[in-house]
């Protein structure tokens, strides 16, 4: 399906210029200082690895994403670690466990998106085909881009985000609309967004 409602990324939370001192967002929290040092814009490979960000920004939608963060450990073992085999193997009574926990966030759609999306991964491998190189195959060419100084500089749709989430869809994958899509790319590193002040940037 297409994004239905407003994504709350780490930018899309943000309406104001960051401090020159500060990170692009998450000072203060620090799992969320962790995340945005360790993980935000860094190249992401491996089927499982794009399978559980996909996932997560799926189920960020809607929902501001340090609660996502906060419930990844919980996610991941409601979701066997994000292997595609097991997750393709997910019944009805499953999708009621995982509707019951807690740990995460009970949403039905998002539930049976995932499930699905898990079995749309294994399709496209016995199409002999990769999500890793499906994925990256719409990384924009940057060798021109000029590094954003605030998030009025920071679309939340691009071209290849739509391109994206058109491929994903066409082969079965769903709640990954445009917008979805283009926050995929910036956690997993085929756009780096962050802020020209950041200190990750500034080294």
């Amino acid at each position: 399906m297409d994004d239905t409602v407003t994504v709350d990324t780490p930018l899309a939370a943000a309406t104001a210029p960051a401090p020159v001192t500060g990170r692009c967002f998450g000072d203060g929290d620090p799992l969320y200082e962790r995340y945005h040092d360790e993980e935000w814009g860094v190249p992401v490979h491996g089927e499982e690895a794009l399978f559980e960000r996909i996932a997560l920004e799926g189920f960020q939608s809607g929902l501001s994403w340090i609660t996502v963060l906060r419930k990844r450990e919980s996610f991941r073992a409601a979701f066997a670690g994000f292997d595609p085999q097991v997750v393709a193997g997910y019944d009805k009574h499953d999708v009621e466990r995982l509707l019951a926990d807690t740990g995460i966030v009970r949403n039905r759609q998002k539930i049976e998106a995932t499930v699905a999306n898990a079995r749309a991964l294994l399709a496209l491998h016995a199409a002999g085909r990769t999500l890793d190189a499906l994925f990256w195959s719409f990384a924009p060419d940057r060798t021109q881009h000029v590094r954003p100084a605030s998030w009025a500089d920071v679309p939340a749709v691009t071209p290849e985000s739509r391109a994206l989430a058109r491929e994903l869809k066409s082969l079965g994958f769903r709640f990954v609309g445009p917008t979805t899509a283009y926050a995929a790319m910036q956690a997993c590193g085929l756009v780096d967004d962050h802020l020209a002040a950041c200190p990750s940037v500034r080294g």
